[in-house]
Parts: structure tokens; sequence; C-alpha cells
């Protein structure tokens, strides 16, 4: 009987203790992100400025309707989305390199591109009109592209969504 007294009073003691340690870590947490003293808004800042940067300019249906039916070697009409969402439709003339696999295929030699997507790699001053489903992964595309040194670059913003509410499902399938 003195044994499990004992054992209970051993646990009592711990559990007394506890609470307080919890309680003690949670206002030096507190204390730590108050806005006297946050680390993190300092990055948050630093983050709103790189988006700031690396924003393109954006494109209207009107202005990427004619790019489409008089097709350019100089402009590239690209499709972010993933190969199965392009399967339901695209822009007429578009190409499709998914924003997945983009930061990484954007760097492929010349002769690697081509033979894997069927077209020519894009130039660094080449006019490029990225689009997606609805204007999100565009703006990402054209951020990747402008961290690779691409310059001529626009986001088509009302994307395939816009298209598709003007246009009905007349795009290339």
């Amino acid at each position: 009987m003195l044994r499990l007294a004992a054992g209970r009073c051993a646990r009592t003691a711990y559990s007394a203790i506890q609470p307080r340690a919890r309680l003690a870590i949670t206002q030096s947490v507190r204390y730590k992100n108050a806005w006297t003293n946050n680390p993190v808004k300092p990055i948050l800042e630093q983050r709103d400025e790189l988006q700031k940067d690396w924003d393109a300019r954006i494109l209207t249906y009107e202005q990427v309707k004619p790019k489409t039916e008089q097709p350019s070697p100089e402009t590239y009409l690209i499709d972010v989305r993933e190969p199965d969402e392009v399967m339901q439709g695209s822009i007429p003339s578009s190409v499709n390199i998914p924003l997945s696999v983009m930061a990484r295929d954007i760097r492929l030699d010349p002769e690697t591109f081509r033979e894997k997507y069927g077209f020519d790699k894009p130039q660094k001053d080449q006019e490029l009109i990225f689009y997606c489903r609805s204007g999100k992964r565009s703006a990402s595309a054209a951020d990747v592209a402008k961290r690779n040194e691409y310059t001529n670059i626009f986001n088509y913003e009302g994307s395939w969504l816009d298209w598709l509410a003007r246009e009905g499902n007349k795009g290339s399938s």
C-alpha cells in the first residue's frame, strides 16, 4: 500500500510541475512573436518586394486573340497547365510546357528541349505569353521565366477560363 501511495505522489508532483513548464514555454513563444520583436515580419516584407519585382505585364483577351489568328514565330503562347488539363482544350497556336517541369526544362539545351516538346526552345528576348486555367500558375510561370533571364514576358490574366467564356470550346483539342 505504501508503495502505491508513493507512486501516486510522484505522479502528482510531476503533473503539478508540467503545466507550469508549458506555461513558461508558451509565454516565451508569445513574447517572441510580439509586433515589437517579430522575426517573421522582415521576411514577409522581403517576399512582398520580390513579388513586386517579378510581376509580368498583363494581357487581355482582346490583346491575345489577334496573336492566335496570325501566329508569329517571334511569339510563343505557352500553356502551363498539366497535360490532362490541356486535353480538355487549349487556345489555338499555343504550346504546352507544364509549370511543374518548367523550371527544370527551361534550362535544357536547345536540342534536348526540341526533342522533348517538338518546338524550338524560346529565345531569351522572344515574346512569351503565359496562360493557365485562371491566371495564377501563369503568373508563377512568368516568375520562372524572369528568373531564367527571359525579358519579354506577358501573362494572359484571364487565361483558359476567360477564353472559354468568350470563345466557347473553339480552341484546339
